[in-house]
């Protein structure tokens, strides 16, 4: 895909490890201007990682940009790693890095389970936040996983026939169990094709038109490997998310302005989670990207996230 309209490509002004307990050390770099205004990005997945085409959407000149590779994902390590890897394992660990770094205040910037963690975060340090810009909307709950894992079907039958038919038959009443037995597996020839399947089905269902360079990133073993092992273990976890959900928590962030990017056509988050949240939250501007799905790096949505950061510098 043509990227002319994001930023152009920039390096880390600094990287590090850092040590989070329990075997874990996340990576995370800053890039852009050293005293400017600090923005977080949150990758998706959860479990995919962030990668240098993220930095590409704030301004270096104004933004200082932290990125970071959650749990288990990207170059923290350990890669795919399960224990002590929950939603609120994760909200502590950007909070450690808040601490570590010296940011009194940021900007959170998530799409899909990216937004589901910057919700998680804002609503437990709501005073830490200074607005949120969120895509693709994930609030985690038993529905929206029940549409990945087989809602999905009804549009994209040919990747959802393949996702299925990695498992045998006799299984299928259990597409999640069986997915994470086999991506636990301790046998690399078991997990990696496991691990391969369930993110090519997800890089298929991603774009409006069909995209191979997506499909062929979301299939990168790293990047698959951490994609799908962590993803399921959270789906079979309920996200980790407390009793009432997402939505329960508003009333804390009511107040935090946020911009709310929404692909029309996302079959992965379809858009009645962003209308849903939109119309429980008072300071919240919804989006809607009339000729996109649900990938960031669509035409249209970059564009308007794009934007919607811009309103933020401006603010």
């Amino acid at each position: 895909m043509p990227r002319g309209d994001l930023f152009p490509d920039i390096a880390p002004f600094e990287t590090g490890l850092l040590p989070l307990g329990d075997g874990h050390v996340m990576y995370w770099e800053q890039v852009g201007n050293p005293r400017g205004q600090p923005v977080l990005f949150l990758h998706g997945g959860p479990g995919a990682g962030a990668g240098a085409v993220h930095r590409r959407f704030f301004d270096p000149a104004h933004w200082r940009l932290i990125v970071f590779d959650q749990r288990g994902a990207g170059r923290s390590r350990p890669l795919g790693e399960l224990k002590s890897n929950t939603t609120p394992h994760l909200v502590e660990d950007i909070e450690t890095l808040r601490r570590f770094l010296g940011v009194e205040k940021w900007l959170l910037f998530g799409g899909s389970w990216g937004s589901t963690l910057a919700l998680a975060y804002a609503q437990a340090h709501p005073a830490c936040v200074t607005g949120c810009v969120l895509r693709g909307v994930f609030l985690g709950r038993d529905e929206e996983v029940d549409w990945f894992l087989h809602g999905l079907r009804r549009f994209f039958p040919d990747a959802w026939a393949a996702f299925a038919e990695h498992i045998p038959a006799a299984e299928r009443h259990d597409l999640l169990g069986a997915y994470l037995r086999r991506l636990t597996d301790p046998d690399p020839a078991v997990h990696l094709q496991a691990a391969r399947a369930w993110s090519h089905y997800e890089g298929s269902c991603s774009t409006l038109l069909p995209s191979p360079e997506t499909v062929a990133s979301f299939a990168q073993d790293r990047t698959a490997l951490g994609l799908a092992r962590i993803e399921a273990h959270y789906f079979e976890h309920k996200l980790f998310l407390r009793e009432g959900g997402l939505l329960a928590g508003m009333d804390s962030i009511a107040q935090i302005p946020a911009e709310i990017i929404q692909g029309r056509y996302d079959m992965v988050c379809p858009a009645e989670t962003a209308f849903e949240l939109a119309l429980n939250w008072p300071r919240a501007r919804l989006t809607v990207v009339p000729d996109a799905g649900h990938s960031a790096l669509e035409p249209g949505i970059r564009t308007a996230l794009v934007s919607a950061v811009e309103r933020f510098r401006r603010r």
